[in-house]
C-alpha cells in the first residue's frame, strides 16, 4: 500500500510537471493572444534591464546598485529557468549561445564586485534579444518581418557601441569615474567607429592603439551590414531544403544555387 501509494504521488507530480512544462511553452513559444501579449511583457522588462546595464557604470557607485542588481539576477534567474522548462531538448538549448550570453550575464550580475570588470558585457542581452522570437513574432504578424535583417543589424551595431563603451570606460577611463567619465568614453568609441578621429581624446599605450585599430575595422564593418541590409534588394528568408540557401526574391520559383523547386509561402498566408 505505502509503495502504491509512493507512486501515485511521483504521477501526480511528473504530470504537474508536464502541465507546467506545456503552459511555459505556450507563453514563450506560441502566437496566441495571451501568449503574444506574456512575451511582449517581457521584452518590456528586457528593455529596462538593458537599459540598466547600459547606465550601470555610472550607477555602480550609488547605494541602491546591489539592491537593482540581485533584483534583476532574481528576475534573469526565473526566466531561464522558465525557459529551460519550457524547451523540448534542454541540452540543445542549454548549447545555444544566447542561452550562455544569458547564464554568463547572470554570473555577473550574482557577483558584481568579483566580476566587477566584465560587467560592461551584460550589453550583450540586447543581441540575444534581439534572436529571440519574443521580438520577431508581434513584428511578422504585423507585417514588418522583412525589416528583420535592417533591424538586427542596427541591434548589431548598437550592442557593439555600448560593449565598447563600456570597455573603455572600464579599462580606460575608470580614473574619471561617473557621467564624464562615461560620456568620454561613449564619444571615443563614436569617433572611432565612424573614423572620425577627433584626436582630442586618444587612448594610451599599446593596448590602446591596439583597441581603437579593432574598434575602427569593427565599428566600419557593422556600418557597412547596416548599409547593404537597407539598400539591397528586398529578399525573404527561406532556406532551400536543397542547398540551404538563405535569401531569395519573393517570387523567385527555383532556388539559384542549385534549381530546387521552391514553395514560398504569401506574406498574407
Amino acid at each position: 500500500m505505502h509503495s502504491s501509494s509512493d507512486t501515485a504521488g511521483s504521477k501526480r507530480e511528473a504530470n504537474a510537471l508536464d502541465r507546467l512544462r506545456g503552459r511555459l511553452r505556450v507563453l514563450y513559444h506560441s502566437d496566441s493572444k495571451g501568449a503574444l501579449r506574456f512575451q511582449l511583457a517581457i521584452m518590456v522588462v528586457d528593455l529596462l534591464i538593458i537599459a540598466f546595464f547600459v547606465a550601470s557604470p555610472v550607477l555602480r557607485e550609488r547605494p541602491s546598485f546591489l539592491w537593482i542588481d540581485y533584483s534583476i539576477a532574481a528576475i534573469l534567474t526565473a526566466d531561464i529557468l522558465a525557459r529551460a522548462l519550457a524547451a523540448n531538448d534542454v541540452l540543445r538549448w542549454l548549447r545555444r549561445s544566447t542561452t550562455i550570453v544569458d547564464i554568463f550575464i547572470l554570473a555577473t550580475l550574482l557577483a558584481p564586485l568579483w566580476l566587477a570588470n566584465l560587467g560592461f558585457l551584460r550589453v550583450l542581452r540586447l543581441w540575444s534579444l534581439s534572436r529571440s522570437g519574443f521580438l520577431w513574432r508581434p513584428l511578422v504578424r504585423r507585417g514588418y518581418g522583412p525589416w528583420r535583417e535592417v533591424i538586427q543589424s542596427a541591434l548589431n551595431l548598437i550592442t557593439f557601441l555600448f560593449v565598447v563603451t563600456g570597455f573603455i570606460y572600464t579599462f580606460f577611463f575608470r580614473e574619471g569615474s561617473g557621467i564624464t567619465g562615461y560620456v568620454d568614453a561613449l564619444y571615443y568609441t563614436v569617433t572611432s567607429m565612424t573614423t572620425t578621429g577627433y584626436g582630442d581624446i586618444l587612448l594610451p599605450g599599446m593596448w590602446g592603439k591596439l583597441t581603437s585599430v579593432v574598434v575602427m575595422i569593427a565599428g566600419i564593418s557593422l556600418f557597412i551590414r547596416l548599409a547593404q541590409a537597407l539598400f539591397r534588394p528586398y529578399k525573404v528568408r527561406y532556406p532551400c531544403p536543397q542547398c540551404g540557401l538563405q535569401r531569395h526574391d519573393p517570387d523567385a520559383i527555383h532556388c539559384k544555387a542549385c534549381g530546387y523547386q521552391l514553395k514560398i509561402p504569401d506574406a498574407d498566408d
